[in-house]
């Protein structure tokens, strides 16, 4: 693949092919960051070289092991401090163009040196669709009445309740069908209960949710119902039935039907 259509596929829906250009070399400085120098390199060769800098500027540094969130961060540092939901679009963007660019043995290659957490990206294999941050917290917002900032918190206390209250595994399927927005308050949740599910009963996680809301526990039982049905559409039946199984029949019946 040449640099033109490379380019193309990444700026699909942008007017700005510079734009297209920056996301690219700052998702592929990134990613070399994240794997061996030698995967590094194997990338570079079958890449356009006029991407190859990119790639080339962080060789010797890697890997380095940080997590999703702290890729899109990178992204978005470099494209000029972009919002975080932006750069993780970009960086959907650069990965669509290197399934295609990439041989099946070196998307192989690739793909195998970054966590799971990481396959939301994929537009190979394993897909996983993505709702973006703020259409979930839009249609939270549209179910309680409420303002952004208090769908915001809303989602936020719920979410960092539920990382408490099921088992770390878990946890980490949901920040990989989650824009990275929403995992702060997931990763907050499972570290509080170092990624063991804590039993809490059904009145107690209300009660959280309202004192981190700073609301009245009958509105904390409306903004978690609601948060829970937009958990649904975003991450699907199956996602949010494994989810469920873990809780106790009083959440699925106050929650989740």
């Amino acid at each position: 693949m040449d640099y033109e259509r490379f380019i193309a596929i990444v700026s699909a829906g942008r007017s700005d092919r510079d734009e297209a250009d920056r996301a690219a070399r700052a998702t592929l400085q990134t990613l070399a960051e994240r794997i061996h120098g030698s995967e590094a390199r194997d990338l570079a060769a079958e890449l356009p070289p006029e991407l190859a800098p990119a790639l080339n500027r962080a060789l010797g540094t890697g890997p380095e092991a940080f997590d999703v969130d702290e890729f899109v961060r990178r992204i978005a540092a470099r494209e000029g401090g972009v919002p975080l939901g932006a750069a993780e679009r970009d960086a959907r963007a650069v990965f669509a163009a290197l399934a295609l660019a990439l041989s099946r043995k070196e998307w192989a290659d690739m793909t195998a040196e970054l966590p799971r957490e990481f396959a939301s990206f994929y537009g190979r294999g394993l897909q996983i669709d993505t709702i973006a941050a703020d259409e979930f917290l839009r249609r939270v917002a549209d179910r309680t009445q409420l303002g952004e900032d208090g769908a915001r918190r809303a989602t936020e206390a719920v979410l960092e309740l539920l990382a408490e209250r099921i088992a770390g595994g878990e946890v980490e399927d949901l920040i990989m069908r989650l824009p990275v927005e929403l995992h702060p308050p997931l990763r907050r949740g499972s570290a509080r209960s170092a990624g063991r599910a804590r039993r809490m009963a059904l009145a107690d996680f209300l009660r959280g949710v309202a004192q981190r809301e700073r609301v009245a526990p009958p509105l904390a039982l409306v903004h978690a119902r609601a948060v829970f049905q937009t958990l649904r559409e975003a991450v699907g039946g199956g996602e949010l039935l494994d989810v469920t199984v873990q809780l106790p029949d009083e959440y699925v019946s106050a929650l989740v039907r």
